[in-house]
């Protein structure tokens, strides 16, 4: 399998904001295993009532502990950093930029179901990203 390619050489814009992530546990409702690098899972703000959650297209890009993108094949770490980037534009400006600041709290979702808890520790391209 090839190395993973960061979005931002693929985007060409950084990411729109950095989290810091811990994956539930099996024991508590997560996944069997750890995703790898491209994991596709979608983002649910904490703060929402109801269930099920309104999900958004915003998916992370796992980083090391030196905060650089983590290229090569392998599960990801169960917590640390990750940059998050919001897949369609339009949500940017319209509802993401009202609601997410340092602090705001969210989950990875796969489906209904919550694998990841997450808690926004850096604002970077969410107001400058086209």
């Amino acid at each position: 399998m090839a190395e993973w390619i960061p979005y931002e050489r693929k985007f060409g814009h950084p990411a729109d904001f950095r989290v810091r992530y811990r994956f539930y546990t099996q024991e508590e409702g997560g996944r069997r295993t750890l995703p790898y690098q491209g994991y596709r899972a979608d983002f649910a703000y904490a703060d929402d009532e109801g269930e099920p959650l309104t999900l958004y297209m915003i998916h992370p890009e796992f980083e090391d502990e030196q905060r650089q993108v983590i290229c090569k094949n392998g599960p990801v770490p169960a917590c640390g950093t990750a940059l998050m980037w919001i897949i369609i534009p339009e949500r940017r400006h319209d509802i993401h930029r009202h609601r997410i600041h340092k602090g705001t709290r969210g989950y990875m979702m796969e489906g209904p179901h919550r694998t990841a808890e997450l808690e926004v520790i850096e604002i970077l391209g969410l107001f400058t990203n086209p």
